[in-house]
């Protein structure tokens, strides 16, 4: 059977002067760096569908970026693959303290308040001297998910609405100022800083609805792609394209499409 060293070995020979692939020669971090998010998305996505074997293949795919960006460090002095793994056992052990120590812990929403002081307490040790309750939350982040992150940080310390009405009247207000913004002319800066508010408030919403969010969106978009093909398909059953018909026809097709899902449903 394979073991992490054959992975490890395969890289060092993509990556070797002497022979190796010239794609994979000429890669640096910030360049492969849009592939790891990519992959790591594709493995929500084989999640989202249950499609296990798809996972298998997509948490490999996931494992080859970690040991592609280790080994470009390796390459330029900074650490190797054995370093990443030594970094993430001691931090593991050091952030469970109730299963490697002699803390206690009992609770799952305990654990997550033990974590992010263990966290807190990292990063002050480690000379940051940001000690905002928001303080460690990547800029690096979709921003939907550093959404989601800020209003978790700031509902630990008390703020937050204390259920979800106040959340849809703060999401009808918005809207409503996205509307005013609109009647106004509809600048862009004004616009963009409306419709933010009102994703946000979206979030939040889903927040309280303990709801995941990205989970929510992807849901959605296969919702309408699934619905969108098949008014291709039944516009192309009609003799007709899609592209051709009027928006009312469309609408109709629209209809049609949804139908079919709750009869099937």
């Amino acid at each position: 059977m394979p073991s992490i060293d054959a992975l490890l070995a395969i890289m060092a020979r993509l990556r070797s002067p002497d022979g190796g692939c010239p794609w994979d020669l000429e890669q640096t971090f910030e360049t492969i760096a849009p592939y790891t998010i990519e992959e790591a998305y594709e493995v929500a996505d084989a999640i989202d569908r249950r499609d296990y074997a798809h996972l298998r293949d997509e948490l490999g795919d996931l494992l080859l970026q970690v040991v592609f960006h280790a080994r470009m460090a390796e390459e330029a002095g900074h650490f190797a693959f054995a370093d990443v793994v030594d970094s993430i056992c001691d931090k593991m052990v050091r952030r469970h303290p109730h299963v490697f120590g002699e803390a206690r812990v009992d609770s799952a929403q305990a654990q997550t308040l033990n974590w992010e002081t263990l966290k807190a307490n990292e990063r002050a040790a480690a000379g940051d001297a940001d000690t905002s309750a928001l303080a460690g939350i990547s800029r690096g982040l979709p921003e939907w998910q550093r959404a989601l992150k800020l209003q978790q940080k700031a509902a630990r310390v008390g703020f937050d609405w204390p259920g979800v009405d106040p959340v849809f009247d703060k999401l009808h207000e918005e809207i409503d100022e996205v509307r005013a913004e609109f009647a106004a002319g509809g600048d862009r800066e004004r616009l963009a800083d409306e419709i933010g508010d009102v994703l946000f408030v979206c979030v939040n919403l889903a927040r309280h609805a303990k709801v995941d969010v990205s989970h929510a969106l992807r849901h959605a978009n296969a919702k309408f792609e699934r619905r969108f093909r098949r008014m291709e398909a039944l516009a192309a059953a009609d003799g007709g394209q899609l592209a051709g018909q009027s928006l009312a026809e469309q609408d109709a097709l629209w209809g049609r499409a949804k139908d079919e899902e709750g009869r099937a449903c």
